[in-house]
């Protein structure tokens, strides 16, 4: 029996920090080490340019253009592992004071896609918004590896299950979700759960790429469209290769056609 064509996409778990070299330092040896495995495509967290917990002035002095040395440093990685990589960078905002949490994906020519947090994460007892400028709506900005077409959402994204539909809506295959999910009570439940549900009532793939603790959960981990986890990390800094059969979803839809019998469909709120 011949093995379906698939295409291997890796999730990259760390802890970015407030030292820049550092972090990129990390995310080479990891995009390394994903690349010596297959992968075509790597994920790695919200806020891997730089983090500081708890936030502070520095997010705004420490934050980048999109096309800048952090995005020209991804670049240069993918260039050299001929594999497209997906982060979390601090935007530069308009007002000088607040940043954007955005995610870049690039591959050797530089950024092919851009996608800015939609819902920021004024919840369990945090205020995102202090500091960051929630993204505008916009039609998804996807690219294509291997003929698998991907899109991107952010972290506390995850609740809002419009977003993932967006993108099911725009023919992503892959979802990608670079987060700094924060620990607390039943949040690795939450977590899962959410995961899954995303990939299950859209018949896509799913790879998200946490923090791990002490602040994050980690538990990065790659899903199928029918919601079983084809590779995950535990709660150490690593990674997890997951091998993407592109048939799958194809094939997941026609047996569950959920998304053509849909009644509803997804309209922005004023």
């Amino acid at each position: 029996m011949t093995r379906p064509e698939v295409t291997a996409v890796a999730v990259a778990q760390f802890a970015p920090t407030a030292d820049e070299a550092s972090n990129l330092a990390a995310i080479a040896e990891l995009v390394a080490a994903a690349s010596a495995r297959g992968a075509r495509v790597v994920v790695f967290p919200e806020y891997s340019s730089y983090f500081v917990d708890p936030f502070d002035a520095s997010l705004a002095e420490h934050a980048q253009d999109v096309e800048g040395p952090f995005t020209q440093a991804l670049a240069a990685l993918a260039a050299a592992h001929d594999i497209h990589i997906v982060a979390g960078l601090l935007e530069r905002a308009e007002d000088g004071r607040r940043v954007r949490n955005t995610v870049v994906a690039t591959d050797a020519g530089g950024v092919v896609a851009t996608y800015r947090k939609l819902h920021l994460y004024d919840a369990f007892g945090q205020r995102e918004s202090d500091w960051v400028e929630a993204g505008v709506l916009e039609d998804p900005l996807t690219f294509v590896v291997d003929g698998l077409r991907f899109g991107l959402m952010t972290c506390y994204d995850l609740r809002f299950p419009e977003v993932a539909r967006l993108l099911a809506d725009a023919g992503v295959d892959v979802a990608l979700v670079p987060a700094e999910w924060v620990r607390g009570p039943l949040k690795e439940h939450h977590w899962r759960t959410l995961l899954h549900a995303r990939a299950i009532e859209n018949t896509f793939f799913v790879a998200a790429a946490d923090h791990p603790p002490p602040l994050g959960v980690g538990l990065s981990m790659i899903v199928d469209p029918q919601g079983v986890e084809l590779a995950a990390v535990g709660t150490s800094t690593d990674i997890a290769v997951g091998h993407l059969d592109r048939g799958a979803v194809a094939r997941v839809r026609r047996v569950n056609p959920a998304l053509a019998l849909r009644r509803l469909r997804v309209v922005p709120r004023d």
